[in-house]
């Protein structure tokens, strides 16, 4: 009990000595104060999440700022995906869009779809995509990157695996 007061009282010390930089730095990232307060935010509850605050006593900026660049890296992709659904919802007639509801449902769905790609290695990622999207054989994308037909059904199954954690 000693040890997790004292790991909430060092965390509390970078919190107030630390937030308002934090948040003024990601409101140039961002471009807005709401987004900076939510990336902000997030950012402590890494640090508290994943067991940083040892990490935090040499460098603790560097340390918020590397976690933060993360978080806005995510944001963005966020937004990316988000205005992409959007664009592609304003050229639907108007009887075909989905209620509000399925557009929420819709876009959560994308949101872990991109999370899912994002955390697979590089090159199962490309295998994935050029299969999936492209609709090229297991052969063709073995031909077209240059690797063994073992290697890219390595890689499938990889990918599969993944999508069935969703």
């Amino acid at each position: 009990m000693a040890l997790l007061n004292t790991r909430w009282q060092q965390l509390q010390e970078v919190y107030y000595q630390h937030h308002d930089w934090l948040q003024g730095w990601l409101r140039k990232k961002t471009g807005n104060s709401w987004d900076a307060a939510d990336i902000a935010h997030d950012t402590f509850l890494r640090v508290m999440h994943k067991d940083k605050l040892a990490q935090l006593a040499a460098e603790p900026r560097a340390l918020l700022v590397h976690i933060a660049k993360g978080l806005v890296i995510d944001h963005w992709r966020h937004q990316q995906v988000v205005r992409a659904y959007y664009e592609t919802m304003a050229q639907l007639p108007a009887d075909l869009c989905p209620s509000v509801e399925e557009q929420h449902l819709i876009l959560e769905s994308l949101q872990q779809i991109d999370r899912l790609l994002q955390n697979m290695p590089a090159q199962t990622r490309a295998i994935f995509l050029l299969a999936q999207l492209d609709g090229l054989t297991y052969q063709h994308i073995a031909d077209q990157l240059g690797l063994s037909l073992i290697t890219v059904k390595r890689h499938m199954r990889k990918a599969y695996l993944a999508c069935l954690s969703l």
